[in-house]
């Protein structure tokens, strides 16, 4: 009997043993960074495909692309890499047991939970397959195919309860066909044979081959975020102190308008006349004789210039030319060696997170189509993306751009009709020129004696509920010792007093219904000192 007791104690440590494999992701490595990847073959694309992620062969050339979210990795050692990576995942997939054994024909409304699913034959995938991970957010799916995987038109791979594309694994021993319109998430693995992606078809993971061409013809492909890969932030932002109270500004050179213009700050120039502009249009101060402010706007313009110009690029984007064309973009430090022609829309994808930076620059002229398109995607914000042109600048009609230019040694010779800037334009040397365009982006400017680092200080002491707000706003004390002679002052965003209010109480009610729509700045003081600024939206 105890021998029998032992027995089924080893039996079940070995079974425990497989289920905790079976439960962990393959090892990636290098091989993770890859989109699209073989070991043995080519790489290609044909149409406007838009990847994330890097593209290569470690025997063979990848063909085809225009402007990759990532980097061409051909016979080098990257690719020896991950060459040597994919053989090590591709081994441990090989080696997993299987916990069950669906029909070869998936989907049709099928729910599959993780585990290791085993398919002895040739699989085909139809409509909709859901892979349900019970609310576990590490839970692994891994599907062995002993032959061809084949998907039919707008076949779908859905997750749910917390499944991630990252943890979902399909090692294929045979050609792999996704038709049309597919969309398919996980990491697909081709052992000695082909994987072929067509028209509109969408894989968040990646593509590889151990032995085989990998190809693709107008996809989406973009591999997944989490399951221990970082999560983009992009490059620290520069300091762009005073020049944040600006819309348009030359550090050297005329800027100079015709049409109803819109600008949301301040206009001027350091060195050259400032015209056409009506002050009914203007938020701030048209400064058409340089000053105290123009002065301190250069300096800072040029500080956040040569911070920019150092800044190394992670990515070239290596056809400035074909730069758009519906490109999806992550945090990054960007690189376009030439003239740059933005066509159609550009997507800058912040994967959430809404404090990531986008850094272009550009080693040439920028020129827009009209109806040019610059989209924000997933939280990203347009105080966070910053355009550096070696060279002149031309936005065509009724484009919408986004984020801060700061044109070097060039002019911004035309924002023109329609155009939507929801950012700033500053040239070092150059004239601005705009004709009835409107800038959105509402200015950061402080009066004397309040710091950006005071603005953005996440210690709040004091707290201001709602904001947005609408007839009023409560201002609540974390602290009794500090509400000594509390003070409330808000300003609107060109630093003019709108209103100040004393505080007495822990929580005090403030009448805002006289307040227009807009972005305020507020300043709270105690004995004379200020313990906290920040911004609040007016919502009437």
């Amino acid at each position: 009997m105890k021998k029998n007791l032992l027995k089924s104690i080893a039996l079940l440590a070995l079974i425990s043993g497989f289920n905790n494999v079976n439960g962990q992701a393959p090892t990636l490595g290098t091989a993770a960074t890859f989109a699209l990847f073989s070991s043995n073959g080519a790489v290609t694309n044909t149409g406007s495909s838009q990847v994330t992620g890097n593209v290569g062969s470690n025997n063979g050339a990848g063909t085809g692309f225009g402007n990759v979210n990532g980097t061409m990795h051909d016979m080098d050692g990257t690719s020896a890499k991950a060459f040597a990576d994919l053989g090590v995942a591709y081994k441990d997939l090989d080696g997993r047991i299987a916990t069950n054994n669906p029909a070869p024909l998936l989907g049709n409304g099928q729910t599959l939970f993780p585990g290791v699913h085993f398919i002895g034959q040739a699989a085909t995938l139809n409509l909709k397959l859901t892979l349900d991970a019970k609310g576990d957010p590490n839970a692994v799916f891994i599907f062995k195919i002993q032959g061809a995987f084949a998907s039919n038109a707008s076949a779908k791979v859905i997750l749910a309860n917390g499944a991630k594309a990252c943890n979902v694994f399909w090692k294929i021993e045979g050609m792999v066909s996704l038709a049309s319109g597919t969309t398919f998430r996980g990491t697909i693995i081709a052992n000695n044979a082909a994987v072929s992606l067509l028209s509109g078809d969408t894989l968040e993971g990646r593509a590889f081959s151990t032995t085989g061409a990998v190809s693709i013809s107008n996809s989406l492909v973009y591999t997944p975020i989490g399951c221990g890969s970082p999560y983009l932030t992009g490059p620290t932002a520069p300091d762009m102190g005073s020049t944040n109270c600006y819309g348009l500004f030359s550090a050297n050179g005329a800027v100079s308008n015709s049409g109803e213009t819109h600008v949301m700050g301040d206009v001027g120039s350091n060195k050259g006349p400032v015209t056409g502009f009506n002050p009914l249009f203007v938020s701030g101060k048209i400064r058409s004789t340089p000053d105290n402010s123009t002065q301190q706007c250069s300096t800072d313009l040029f500080k956040a210039y040569n911070y920019l110009n150092v800044l190394a690029p992670d990515i070239e984007l290596l056809y400035p030319a074909q730069f758009g064309n519906n490109l999806v973009l992550t945090p990054h430090t960007y690189l376009l060696k030439g003239a740059t022609s933005l066509t159609n829309k550009v997507y800058l994808n912040a994967e959430g997170n809404a404090n990531a930076i986008f850094v272009f620059k550009l080693a040439g002229a920028l020129t827009t189509s009209t109806y040019a398109n610059v989209i924000l995607m997933n939280n990203a914000q347009s105080k966070n993306v910053f355009w550096v042109v070696e060279g002149a600048v031309t936005i065509n009609n009724y484009s919408t751009f986004r984020g801060t230019i700061i044109c070097n040694n060039g002019a911004l010779g035309a924002i023109n009709t329609g155009v939507v800037l929801d950012g700033k334009a500053f040239t070092t040397t150059g004239g601005i020129t705009s004709t009835a365009m409107t800038t959105i982006m509402a200015p950061v400017c402080l009066p004397t004696g309040i710091t950006s680092n005071e603005t953005e200080n996440s210690l709040k002491t004091v707290s201001l509920a709602p904001n947005p707000f609408s007839n009023s706003v409560t201002v609540s004390y974390n602290s009794l010792s500090l509400l000594n002679n509390g003070t409330i002052t808000i300003y609107n965003v060109a630093g003019e007093e709108m209103m100040r209010t004393s505080l007495s109480n822990q929580a005090t009610i403030i009448e805002t219904s006289s307040l227009p729509d807009g972005i305020y700045v507020y300043k709270i003081s105690s004995d004379g000192q200020t313990v906290q600024t920040g911004r609040i939206v007016s919502q009437q």
